[in-house]
C-alpha cells in the first residue's frame, strides 16, 4: 500500500434559468433538430446577471462537503476558464465564503481540461503532506464568453459547477485516484480561444478587433483531436494500472458534443453505453463538466461501489488528461 488522494464526496450546482433549443432558435439562424443532430443536446442552464463563477463553485463546493460528512477542507483549488476577474484568483474567494479562510487556494487553467488537471494537481498536494484533504471544484459561466449570434459555440455550451472533495488515504481503498496522464500542443492553441483580454491583445496596443473578446473555435479541428487525444491518454493511464479496457465499467469523459463522447467509446472498443452523459441536459460546461457528470451519475444509481471508472477530457491549449479509480461508496449532492 501507499498514499493516495481518495474521492469521498461529489456535488454538483447548476443555475436555474433553463435555455431550450427552441429558445436559441428565436434569436439565431438554428432550430432544435439542427441542434440535436449534430452536438446531442437539448437544453443547457445560463447564470443569471450578476452571477458569478464563485457563485456557482461555492454552491457545488458545499454540496461536496456535504456529501462526504465534512464541514471543511486544507485546500480548495478551482478549475475555471471563466474566473471572477483576472486578477486575483477565484479560489481565494470560494474558500472564504465557505468559511475556509486561510486554506491553500489557487486556480488552474486548462479549459476543458482543468478538471483532470486539478485532480492531479490536488493529489500532489496530498502526497506531499501539504494537505490532508482537498476541495476541487469546476465551475465555469461560459454564457460570458459566448457570442450570441455565433451558433458553432453559444449552442453548445452551458452553465455550472461541479466538486469532489479528497482526502489523505491508501491506494489500496475505493475512491483513490491513479494513475495520471496529461499532456498539452500549443500549436493547436488557435482551435479554441479568446482572443482578447491577456496580455498578447494588451500588450500590442491596438484596440480588440471585433468579437474577439468571445470564444472562437474549430469545430472539425477540436472533434479530431479531442477523439485522438482523450483515448491515446485513457490507454496510456489503462496501461499503467494494469487494466484493459473491457474492465472498465464507466467512463466519465468531458461532456464536449454526444458525437465525441460516442467516438471516443467507439475508438476504444466500449460499448456506448458504458459512457455517462448528461450533455443533452446541461450541454458542454467545460472544467464543470466531469463532477457534475459524476455527481449526477451518482444520483440516479448510475455508479456503483467498486466500479472501474475511467476519467478523461480534453481543451484548449490544447490539453488533455485522464485517470482512474474504483468508485467509492458516495452520495451525490
Amino acid at each position: 500500500m501507499s498514499s493516495a488522494a481518495v474521492l469521498c464526496g461529489v456535488g454538483a450546482y447548476l443555475p436555474p434559468r433553463l435555455v431550450t433549443n427552441d429558445d436559441l432558435a428565436l434569436r439565431m439562424d438554428t432550430s432544435d433538430e439542427w441542434i440535436r443532430s449534430r452536438t446531442g443536446i437539448g437544453r443547457r442552464h445560463f447564470a443569471d446577471p450578476g452571477t458569478a463563477t464563485s457563485d456557482l463553485a461555492v454552491e457545488a463546493g458545499a454540496r461536496a462537503l456535504k456529501s462526504a460528512g465534512r464541514d471543511g477542507a486544507d485546500a480548495v483549488v478551482v478549475a475555471t476558464m471563466t474566473p471572477d476577474h483576472p486578477c486575483p484568483a477565484t479560489a481565494p474567494t470560494v474558500a472564504s465564503r465557505l468559511g475556509l479562510t486561510g486554506a491553500t487556494a489557487f486556480d488552474v487553467s486548462a479549459v476543458c481540461s482543468g478538471f483532470v488537471y486539478a485532480l492531479a494537481t490536488a493529489a500532489g498536494l496530498i502526497a506531499t503532506g501539504v494537505a490532508r484533504s482537498v476541495l476541487v471544484i469546476g465551475a465555469e459561466v461560459n454564457s460570458t464568453v459566448l457570442n450570441p449570434d455565433d451558433r458553432s459555440t453559444s449552442v453548445i455550451f452551458g452553465d455550472g459547477a461541479g466538486a469532489v472533495l479528497l482526502r489523505a488515504g491508501t491506494d489500496d481503498e475505493y475512491g483513490a485516484l491513479g494513475p495520471f496522464d496529461l499532456g498539452s500542443d500549443g500549436t493547436g492553441a488557435e482551435h479554441i480561444m479568446i482572443a482578447a483580454g491577456g496580455s498578447r491583445g494588451r500588450g500590442s496596443g491596438a484596440e480588440p478587433a471585433p468579437g474577439d473578446q468571445y470564444m472562437a473555435m474549430h469545430g472539425q479541428e477540436v472533434f479530431r483531436h479531442a477523439v485522438l487525444r482523450m483515448s491515446a491518454s485513457a490507454r496510456h493511464v489503462l496501461a499503467q494500472a494494469g487494466w484493459g479496457v473491457p474492465d472498465l465499467d464507466r467512463v466519465v469523459s468531458h461532456q464536449a458534443n454526444q458525437r465525441i463522447i460516442n467516438q471516443l467509446a467507439d475508438d476504444l472498443g466500449l460499448p456506448r453505453d458504458r459512457a455517462v452523459g448528461n450533455i443533452a441536459r446541461v450541454g458542454n460546461t467545460g472544467a464543470a463538466s466531469i463532477p457534475i457528470a459524476l455527481a449526477d451519475a451518482c444520483s440516479r444509481g448510475e455508479l456503483n461501489e467498486g466500479d472501474r471508472v475511467l476519467l478523461t477530457a480534453f481543451g484548449g491549449g490544447l490539453t488533455w488528461g485522464s485517470t482512474l479509480l474504483r468508485w467509492p461508496r458516495v452520495d451525490g449532492v
